[in-house]
């Protein structure tokens, strides 16, 4: 953990030294949210510490996991906008930047409740005791509006014509990994989060779901007007047409 940890501090610093000397060349938002991530794995890296010294308390763990999935989410934003090609791309519409950011808020949230009930023992501690419901019972009652936030999402992508239609592998991706969540959720329940296997699986679909969500949010279509040209640019009826 100590390890890995390391490896995604150093990328990001040479990252941020890199875009730092190279910033005449690049826009002014790369060298800032560079700036932004490697503060932010800073952070990171101190509530780490803390937690190992403070032998792992929950609401430190907790705080350690929301700062880690922010930066998950800031990562892949980050990289689907350098990836993006072409020209005459403008913002998606309104609707989709809301449904996506907030799906993917809403998987944090989720995400965070696991993580405070897991540290706190919860599920144990109900199943056995019948005390600290209050964490498993919130965990399974959100998962649901949860779900179904990100299948509206999906719906209503699918439901539209043109562009958003067009993003269909990423939304059925995210389709498949809802359902494979519901699934690793309710084993990781029947076996009490005995089993670290399920456990794990069950918060990388949860970093996988947010990881997608964060990326389509900063998506970017190309303008109607830019698909026109570009399509009578390649096609051979050109001259026929002059």
């Amino acid at each position: 953990h100590r390890l890995d940890a390391f490896v995604i501090g150093m990328t990001l610093l040479v990252q941020l030294v890199v875009a730092f000397f190279w910033r005449a060349s690049l826009p002014d938002w790369i060298l800032k949210a560079s700036l932004f991530l490697f503060l932010l794995v800073c952070l990171q890296g101190g509530l780490g510490a803390l937690t190992v010294v403070n032998l792992v308390p929950s609401l430190v763990v907790t705080s350690h996991l929301a700062l880690g999935l922010i930066l998950i989410a800031s990562l892949s934003g980050l990289s689907q906008r350098l990836l993006e090609k072409g020209q005459g791309l403008h913002p998606a519409p309104l609707w989709w930047r809301l449904m996506s950011s907030l799906s993917a808020f809403a998987v944090i949230c989720q995400s965070l409740i696991g993580g405070r009930m897991a540290t706190t023992w919860a599920v144990q501690r109900c199943l056995n005791n019948d005390q600290s419901c209050i964490w498993l019972d919130l965990h399974k009652s959100s998962a649901i509006p949860v779900a179904c936030l990100i299948c509206l999402f999906v719906g209503t992508a699918l439901f539209h014509e043109g562009w958003p239609r067009s993003q269909w592998p990423f939304l059925l991706a995210l389709l498949l990994l809802v359902c494979l969540q519901i699934i690793l959720g309710l084993m990781t329940m029947n076996f009490a989060l005995s089993k670290p296997l399920l456990t794990v699986s069950h918060q990388l679909v949860a970093s996988v779901l947010v990881a997608i969500l964060s990326a389509l949010s900063f998506r970017r279509p190309q303008s109607p007007n830019s698909l026109i040209t570009g399509l009578f640019e390649e096609t051979s009826l050109e001259p026929c047409h002059g």
